[in-house]
């Protein structure tokens, strides 16, 4: 019997993905996913369009966002939420500010961007037809489309590479403790992305899940593109020895050219159904608790 696959880490244009909800649900099924977990950045507005096709079509849809955190001198730390109320009214309003405070960065690199085409003799971008454009959450991805679109890059990478690393804006982040409180206030569990992105020296990375766990971590996507097939068993072994869940995502965003497909990419990523059944057990247990 074949192995029931899913993808527990997918973006949509509510945040920076190149398909809608709707688009994405279809593409899990026609790839063979058994379930999949929408992730948007700081944003939670394609759940319930998720959630609705895939009762359509059979396959299960699990609410899930992903928060840029920081600890100590570490930033951009992702945290991947599961499983809570996406309507949850605190949770929705610290995402709203939290998208306000992007939308003004970005306005601002937009800003400094046209200031260095302007230098370039070529016409500026236009803000609000980049925001109009990102139907949902605004992010630098946006402003590399742009780019592309008016004929001054190739790629994203050259978009990168050339505009937005030069006229960047430093972002805002969640403490992660805040964070991770955050998803579980809204009855959900928090699980630390992409772990080999935070770093890739392995007692660090120990030292750092441990404080993590105090804080209330659930789990490690030990499942994803950052690590070949040996880095994923290492990364298991690392949560089973700190009591932890194991999720797995492909952080597929849709991209041109990208070696990333949804429910596979780099090193073969293959993700098992078991991670769902963690997620579901880990939750009931939690509520059972609330509950007694």
């Amino acid at each position: 019997m074949t192995q029931q696959r899913v993808d527990l880490h997918l973006h949509t244009t509510c945040s920076d993905g190149h398909y809608s909800p709707q688009e994405l649900v279809e593409l899990a099924v026609n790839a063979g996913m058994k379930a999949i977990a929408i992730a948007d950045h700081d944003n939670v507005d394609g759940i319930d369009t998720a959630m609705k096709s895939g009762t359509e079509l059979g396959i299960e849809v699990i609410s899930a966002v992903e928060l840029s955190s920081q600890w100590q001198d570490y930033q951009d730390i992702h945290l991947l939420g599961y499983g809570f109320d996406h309507h949850h009214a605190e949770l929705t309003r610290q995402l709203s500010v939290f998208r306000e405070f992007r939308a003004g960065r970005n306005q601002q690199i937009v800003e400094k961007v046209n200031r260095q085409l302007e230098g370039e003799g070529r016409g500026p971008l236009d803000f609000l037809a980049i925001e109009k454009s990102a139907g949902g959450t605004l992010g630098r991805p946006h402003i590399a489309l742009a780019l592309r679109a008016a004929g001054y890059v190739q790629s994203h990478d050259e978009a990168f590479d050339r505009y937005l690393v030069p006229n960047d804006v430093t972002k805002r982040f969640f403490p992660i403790d805040e964070a991770i409180a955050l998803i579980h206030s809204a009855g959900g569990i928090a699980v630390l992305a992409h772990p080999p992105y935070v770093t890739r020296n392995h007692t660090e990375l120990e030292g750092l899940i441990e404080k993590f766990v105090v804080m209330g971590l659930d789990g490690l996507e030990a499942y994803n593109n950052g690590v070949n097939q040996d880095g994923v068993y290492w990364l298991i072994s690392l949560a089973r020895r700190h009591q932890l869940i194991v999720t797995g995502g492909s952080d597929f965003h849709g991209n041109e050219g990208s070696a990333i497909t949804i429910g596979s990419g780099v090193g073969r990523l293959s993700i098992p159904y078991s991670c769902v059944d963690e997620i579901r057990s880990t939750l009931h247990l939690r509520k059972m608790k609330i509950d007694a």
